[in-house]
């Protein structure tokens, strides 16, 4: 079947910055891709990709939209190599939604993990995430200086309630010893840690495996496992811990839900700080391939200005 294409870029002042190991992020850069099916009907996708996690680029995945002619087909969509895949995500995810009859999974069903700023800042913002009904908390770390950060993180947890959940976010950005006091140091604040996530850099696989065997704080991989390839090869490479899985850069929804299925992994999914478009379908994924029932990373709403009932329609209403 054909379908007309055509797509447009979008940029999104974060409200605060985002800051992590890899650097302070203030614009969000996206690309929204309309197809419509020979009945008029439309559906919509979104390429958001995060080039310093192992996806393409902005530039690349806009080079790749401009090759395409106006009409393309499924086979074309399903043909898009694996170094585009924030690409394959979302043409895939776009084309599943115009042949997809079934029924749409309630993602109110699942629980959220409220995103904190890093630093300082998360101990004035935790309490209005929980008022909001935030019962688990990720927080950046390796950010700053661990005497710093290990002194805010004990008035955090001494602050949160003991309900509460707090998952620490390192983006690879830890060297041995610091990731060594962080797990010793969780391991006696036990069950109120979910997790450290990707504590060490990326080439440090075997580090962080003999980590994982060492303390009771369990460890994600993040960056390490970006893409389905890395998924698979880090899987085959003997991790059993949490994966943590973004949608959105992943790739191939229809081959990363296959992979879930096949191997029973633990998986955490989250967000590449997409719009409604993107979140939609990366929520229909997390709530047929959670295992576990994890808090989905998806708690990003205060960091965006939301936008308008008119959107993405709107994107397209001067042409």
């Amino acid at each position: 079947m054909k379908y007309q294409f055509s797509f447009r870029r979008i940029n999104h002042n974060f409200t605060r910055p985002v800051v992590t190991n890899h650097g302070i992020w203030e614009i969000r850069e996206s690309i929204i891709i309309r197809l419509i099916d020979v009945t008029g009907k439309v559906s919509w996708g979104e390429i958001s990709p995060i080039s310093w996690f192992g996806s393409e680029t902005i530039e690349q995945a806009l080079d790749f939209c401009h090759q395409l002619p106006k009409e393309i087909t499924s086979e074309m969509i399903l043909a898009i190599p694996d170094n585009l895949p924030a690409c394959q995500f979302a043409f895939e995810s776009a084309l599943s939604k115009l042949g997809d009859k079934s029924e749409f999974i309630n993602p109110l069903n699942i629980t959220y993990s409220g995103l904190l700023p890093a630093g300082e800042a998360a101990l004035n913002q935790w309490q209005s995430l929980w008022e909001q009904g935030y019962k688990t908390f990720k927080w950046k770390i390796a950010v700053d200086k661990i005497t710093k950060e290990l002194e805010i993180f004990n008035l955090l947890i001494k602050n949160l309630p003991d309900s509460a959940k707090l998952r620490l976010d390192a983006n690879g950005g830890l060297n041995y010893q610091e990731a060594t006091l962080w797990l010793q140091t969780c391991d006696n604040l036990q069950p109120k840690i979910e997790f450290i996530e990707q504590p060490l850099a990326v080439n440090q696989f075997a580090e962080v495996l003999e980590l994982s065997n060492s303390y009771f704080t369990a460890i994600a991989l993040d960056e390490s496992v970006a893409t389905l390839q890395q998924l698979e090869h880090y899987y085959q490479q003997g991790w059993r811990g949490i994966f943590v899985i973004k949608p959105g850069i992943a790739g191939s929804p229809s081959r990363l839900r296959k992979f879930c299925q096949q191997y029973n992994i633990d998986a955490v999914f989250s967000s590449v700080f997409e719009t409604p478009i993107a979140r939609q379908a990366a929520l229909q994924l997390a709530v047929e391939l959670s295992l576990n029932n994890r808090a989905v990373g998806f708690g990003i709403n205060h960091f965006f200005k939301q936008p308008d009932s008119t959107f993405p329609q709107s994107l397209w209403k001067n042409l």
